[in-house]
């Protein structure tokens, strides 16, 4: 009697010594099973060699990509005829649909990622040296669960045509720029600017209208 009372005194401290799973804890694991990526995103992103895609977009679209860029095959990206992708560029267009107009040309360095809704570039557009474009964003709402595991937001990106991109510039989700504006190097982009303008600074304001 003696011998089983002590085991389930034993038991009893064992249970108690277990912590207790919060239920926050299961929300994050939940959430970043979500954010696994699916097979298509692993096929297009890493299995699909560079040369491949290169020879893809120049036979459909007659467009040059580099064969040292990352540019992913998918049928979400769409490229003008004419558009020219330097060297170390990086797209991204599985997530949403990512649309560039004939005769843009990208230098080298340029990450351009599309979100949800998308990003729209328009005709014989210039982005200089290490550009960064991206219509998706983490969300932030929750505190006590890391941003990578609360999802994404997007509202998508529309760039007219004749824009002029100094090199280093950033352009967000959200942001609109109209046509045959320039963005001064080292600019950041978060808003919606109207055509024939000069853009400058981080935020950018419009410095000049021309």
């Amino acid at each position: 009697m003696q011998k089983n009372q002590d085991n389930v005194i034993h038991m009893q401290t064992v249970s108690n010594s277990l912590p207790e799973q919060q239920p926050e804890d299961r929300e994050m694991k939940y959430a970043s099973a979500g954010n696994k990526l699916n097979v298509r995103k692993i096929v297009q992103r890493f299995l699909v060699p560079q040369f491949i895609s290169s020879l893809y977009y120049l036979v459909k679209y007659k467009a040059v990509v580099s064969f040292k860029a990352e540019v992913e095959l998918s049928s979400l990206l769409v490229l003008g005829k004419g558009v020219t992708v330097a060297s170390y560029c990086k797209f991204k267009a599985t997530d949403g649909p990512l649309t560039i107009g004939e005769k843009t040309g990208f230098a080298n360095g340029c990450f351009v990622t599309a979100g949800e809704n998308g990003i729209s570039i328009g005709n014989n557009c210039i982005f200089g040296p290490n550009i960064s474009v991206s219509s998706a964003n983490y969300n932030y709402d929750r505190l006590d669960i890391p941003y990578q595991e609360q999802g994404t937001s997007s509202r998508g990106i529309r760039i007219g045509n004749n824009v002029w991109f100094g090199s280093n510039v950033t352009v967000l989700d959200g942001s609109s720029i109209g046509d045959n504006t320039i963005v001064v190097a080292n600019s950041m982009v978060n808003r919606h600017f109207p055509a024939n303008c000069i853009v400058q600074g981080n935020p950018a304001k419009i410095v000049l209208k021309r």
